[in-house]
């Protein structure tokens, strides 16, 4: 996660040197804000991934010595075919159409139907602890 976020703090110091150089080249305050904001969310991710890497020990691609071989192996579980991603953005899309002509009844039944969705998603393959 070094690398990752390595890459989000040089994405960091380019938005904020960019925003400082708008702010003087322009005097736009929209163009100003979104350069500053992105800068910001960046920061946050960069943080993020710094504060996870400390945590995680290293990996292949943090090590600058590593060989093709080192990474083989498991990478993880991926659902073989779950319809529950389906849902999810079908729920996002009714939430979306909701919020851009401000149904208020609609966006609480896509919200509701969106949670569910992202609920079942989460849970899809959590198994209950056997009772005795």
């Amino acid at each position: 996660m070094k690398v990752e976020s390595r890459i989000f703090e040089i994405l960091t110091a380019f938005f904020f040197v960019a925003a400082i150089a708008y702010t003087f080249l322009t005097h736009e305050s929209v163009g100003i804000a979104a350069l500053f904001l992105v800068g910001g969310l960046s920061l946050i991710i960069g943080t993020y991934f710094r504060f996870v890497s400390r945590r995680l020990e290293e990996r292949p691609e943090d090590n600058p010595d590593a060989e093709v071989s080192d990474g083989a192996g498991e990478v993880g579980f991926f659902s073989p075919g779950s319809y529950w991603p389906l849902g999810v953005a079908f729920c996002a899309a009714i939430l979306g159409v909701a919020l851009a002509f401000f149904f208020w009844w609609l966006i609480v039944i896509g919200g509701v139907l969106l949670i569910i969705a992202i609920g079942g998603l989460v849970f899809e393959y959590h198994i209950r602890p056997a009772s005795h």
